[in-house]
């Protein structure tokens, strides 16, 4: 003779124990998740000032390469246009690093705004609604990451007209 029992999840079981229930197994795993993002969302929060350092570390040892180059290229008998061609290559190479950077710094804040709406969802559902804010983009001048992208912007842009006006021009 078979024994039944409800095991929690509205089925019967066949030894008569209890299962777990479905509510205890929901806010477990709503918990579990909520770890889980809150950690994601600190890893997106590192990972732009990573970037931020690499890209300063990449532009730095470019652009040093460049002025290095525009300084002993006749020292070093290297024709002024191959010179030329050397600081633009270092300085595109500079601006596809800047790029580079840039877009892991958007997909970083998308990533971010993604796992912010997830939180939200969570704390909806088992504390109430409204407990945490919705991220609103429109907050975009409080963020860091807007910053950083600005001040890639701007240096790329810095280096590119510095170079159209006193490198190149002086490297006949």
């Amino acid at each position: 003779m078979l024994m039944t029992g409800r095991n929690g999840w509205g089925t019967m079981t066949t030894t008569g124990a209890p299962g777990p229930e479905p509510a205890a197994v929901r806010r477990e795993f709503a918990l579990e998740r909520y770890r889980y993002i809150l950690q994601q969302i600190h890893a997106v929060n590192e990972n732009a000032h990573r970037f931020l350092a690499l890209y300063q570390t990449l532009a730095t040892a470019l652009v040093s390469g460049a002025l290095a180059l525009f300084v002993g290229f006749r020292k070093w008998d290297i024709p002024a246009a191959t010179a030329r061609g050397g600081v633009v290559g270092l300085l595109t190479l500079t601006t596809v690093a800047a790029a580079f950077t840039c877009t892991l710094i958007v997909v970083g804040v998308l990533a971010w705004l993604d796992y912010r709406h997830e939180e939200c969802d969570i704390t909806d559902e088992l504390i109430g609604p409204g407990f945490r804010k919705r991220p609103r983009p429109g907050n975009f001048v409080r963020w860091y990451e807007t910053y950083v992208l600005l001040f890639i912007l701007v240096s790329v842009i810095t280096m590119w007209v510095l170079a159209g006006l006193l490198l190149l021009p002086a490297m006949r």
